[in-house]
């Protein structure tokens, strides 16, 4: 794990691949880390140079207490910068999708392709999540983080779900047939997307891990399609 200061937060992330290869950026879900792309990093790292991001209050990065999916935005806009990527393939699975999907929104320039593992971002009503009492134990991430995000996934802004029409660049859905994501939304997501690409997966929400070959396999066809 590496450290660097982004517009004043310190984000921790780990790379794999070699520094000339076209960079690839991955964004984790919520309550999980950079460690969680074990099962991919290596092949990914094969045609890429990967950085895996510890997203504020995960991890090693900082735990500044205050989150929200636009801070994470901005806070990966700031590593891009600081990291010196002009543009990335960027990957997201569940919150970190959606992290992606509004960075992508905003920076349009900074992204060549988007994938979205099991994630979109939701219209009002789709992905309802009541609060959650504090563990009694600790955990390795901010609570205060589960909190806030759970809060914007039960009331998230109506615009964003409108937004999806104006992503720019060529994006793949990655659905988990067997994960409590709606299929709904993310078939409705794709069909919004004007470039966009809806594949299913026999896994659950976390397909990366539970079918990591099914996972790279569509990866690579789809940043390998004509």
């Amino acid at each position: 794990m590496t450290t660097i200061d982004a517009a004043g937060i310190t984000l921790a992330y780990r790379t794999a691949g070699e520094p000339g290869r076209p960079p690839m950026v991955l964004l984790h879900g919520l309550g999980d880390s950079s460690a969680d792309w074990h099962t991919v990093l290596t092949d990914l790292a094969q045609t890429h140079h990967v950085h895996a991001l510890d997203l504020r209050g995960h991890g090693s990065s900082a735990h500044p207490g205050a989150y929200s999916f636009e801070l994470m935005r901005d806070d990966v806009l700031a590593y891009l910068d600081a990291a010196g990527i002009a543009r990335c393939v960027l990957v997201g699975h569940s919150m970190g999708g959606m992290v992606a999907a509004l960075l992508t929104l905003a920076a349009p320039d900074r992204v060549t392709h988007l994938v979205l593992e099991d994630s979109s971002l939701p219209r009002p009503g789709s992905l309802p999540r009541p609060p959650l009492d504090p563990p009694a134990e600790p955990t390795p991430f901010d609570f205060a983080a589960v909190t806030a995000i759970r809060a914007q996934l039960n009331d998230p802004d109506p615009a964003w779900f409108a937004s999806l029409s104006e992503i720019a660049v060529p994006t793949l859905i990655i659905s988990g047939a067997e994960s409590p994501i709606p299929h709904e939304l993310l078939a409705d997501s794709a069909d919004r997307i004007p470039d966009a690409m809806l594949v299913t997966v026999t896994a659950g929400h976390n397909v990366h891990v539970e079918q990591p070959t099914a996972f790279l396999t569509e990866i690579h066809r789809f940043l390998n399609r004509p």
